[in-house]
């Protein structure tokens, strides 16, 4: 599960940019929050229309994520929640958190023209293809400062520029942000 502040916003991102379909979603104002289900589903036809069914293909689409609003969590200036790496969000003490929840990882056929759609979405990146010392994979950041890892299906073949002009020859090496 990943909290999210602003709902709209999340789904507009893992819906829109990410791809990924709405299978459900439930309310719980007893409790004051929200849940969503989306996934990596290629045709939304194929989602149920009753409750029973809904949750039933949640609970057996690989890569299904599930997505938490608290009710106000919208209200609060800057970010609410913690990513886990090397964030500071929501301590006491001012410190930045090492380890724990690092990233969600996707594959897409192509990382290169993904991360280029990406671009012209207003992503931010955190690391483009060919940035550091791993090519041919690429991190940006949903809404809330998730990382979201972007892989390809298959072999890591990069190419001799990326989205954001970077070359695969002669950049910079890997950075570990985490320490």
């Amino acid at each position: 599960m990943v909290r999210v502040k602003d709902p709209k916003a999340s789904l507009d991102f893992y819906c829109n940019v990410l791809g990924f379909k709405l299978l459900m979603y439930r309310e719980f104002p007893q409790w004051e929050f929200n849940v969503y289900f989306v996934a990596p589903i290629a045709d939304a036809s194929t989602i149920p229309e009753d409750e029973d069914g809904r949750w039933a293909m949640c609970m057996n689409t690989p890569g299904c994520l599930e997505l938490t609003w608290n009710y106000g969590s919208e209200k609060e200036s800057g970010k609410v929640y913690n990513t886990g790496n090397g964030d500071s969000t929501g301590t006491s003490d001012g410190q930045k958190i090492k380890g724990g929840f690092g990233h969600i990882g996707i594959t897409v056929p192509n990382v290169y023209r993904a991360c280029e759609r990406f671009k012209e979405m207003g992503c931010e990146f955190h690391k483009s293809p060919n940035s550091g010392g791993m090519k041919g994979l690429a991190f940006i950041k949903d809404p809330d400062g998730y990382l979201i890892e972007i892989l390809p299906q298959g072999k890591m073949v990069p190419e001799a520029i990326d989205c954001m002009g970077v070359a695969a020859e002669g950049g910079e090496g890997y950075k570990d942000n985490s320490k």
